[in-house]
């Protein structure tokens, strides 16, 4: 490389740079990182994949019961769910319970984070009292609505008070109810701490953006859905993927311990049918068939989300 140099007459004249060394190879960084991701690879092979695997697997086997003899069904299991009323029962409230339960939470959870990332006054005891659902057992929560839907519960000596005794009803035992006490319970479990994860996502949006449409003439309800909304938009995918797949699989929790499936069919839902047909049948093909549609309508939901979600820019 040559530069120029200043001579005492005030002339430039050429002089060459001494050359650059390379830098050897042993102080060169070097690419250990994959060496890391080891562990967890393997980990996430063999309790992730596996049971994946596994469940195609089983769902081809004739498998009554884990001290039974096995024998290979092919699609047999397949026909024997598809010929199964309770399975179109349950592949029914399931859809009932997606359909209403996963929107209502997300719209409310999101206009609830708006409010909470204005900072109103006792904005941080409201964070608080919205993530107070996250912090309690399923069971605990349970027993809350347990024990507000009973005949003698909460919800009925209420309307006895008030005058509206003909409205009781046994809602956990009622075919016409039961599916939306559980729905009920979804979303007062999640809207909290999804709430909670909005606020902490609206509050990094700058607010100039904010104050700019309100300069516009904009209200807080414009401004919360035209402005706020499209800056978090992939966010929001996220959150509604995370509750989706809870709403979906999770329900089964609730399920076994207030409704039992019951009255008759009209709160079984798929993760239910999963659990019911494995552990109180012992037809763990019938079970892992099941559970193989339900990791499709997963996969599929999962997918459409993210679609529908996508940023438009």
């Amino acid at each position: 490389m040559t530069t120029l140099t200043t001579t005492p007459d005030g002339s430039a004249a050429p002089r060459s740079a001494p050359p650059v060394s390379p830098v050897p190879a042993s102080r060169r960084p070097r690419q250990g990182g994959t060496v890391l991701a080891v562990p967890a690879l393997v980990w996430y092979l063999v309790f992730m994949v596996g049971p994946l695997l596994a469940i195609f697997v089983i769902a081809a086997l004739h498998w009554p019961g884990m001290l039974q003899p096995v024998s290979f069904a092919g699609l047999d299991n397949v026909r024997v769910v598809l010929d199964d009323p309770v399975f179109w029962d349950a592949v029914r409230n399931t859809a009932v319970q997606l359909a209403v339960a996963v929107p209502v939470m997300i719209v409310c959870a999101f206009m609830l984070g708006y409010y909470v990332a204005q900072r109103p006054p006792g904005h941080r005891v409201i964070r608080y009292l919205l993530f107070i659902p996250g912090l309690i057992s399923t069971p605990a929560k349970a027993m809350v609505f347990y024990a507000a839907l009973a005949p003698d519960g909460l919800l009925n000596g209420g309307l006895e008070s008030l005058g509206l005794g003909s409205l009781a009803d046994a809602w956990l035992a009622s075919p016409s109810t039961a599916l939306a006490c559980l729905i009920a319970l979804d979303i007062w479990a999640g809207i909290g701490f999804t709430a909670v994860l909005f606020a902490a996502r609206l509050g990094s949006v700058p607010d100039e953006l904010g104050e700019a449409a309100q300069l516009d003439g904009a209200g807080h309800w414009r401004t919360m859905w035209s402005v706020h909304f499209p800056v978090i938009r992939d966010y929001v995918g996220v959150v509604t993927m995370l509750q989706f797949l809870w709403t979906l699989f999770g329900s089964a929790q609730h399920v076994l311990l207030l409704t039992q499936g019951g009255p008759g069919t009209s709160s079984t839902t798929l993760s239910f049918l999963v659990y019911q047909k494995a552990f109180i049948a012992a037809d763990l093909g019938y079970s892992q068939t099941v559970g193989v549609l339900l990791f499709l309508v997963g996969l599929v939901g999962l997918l459409t989300i993210r679609r529908v979600f996508r940023q438009n820019y």
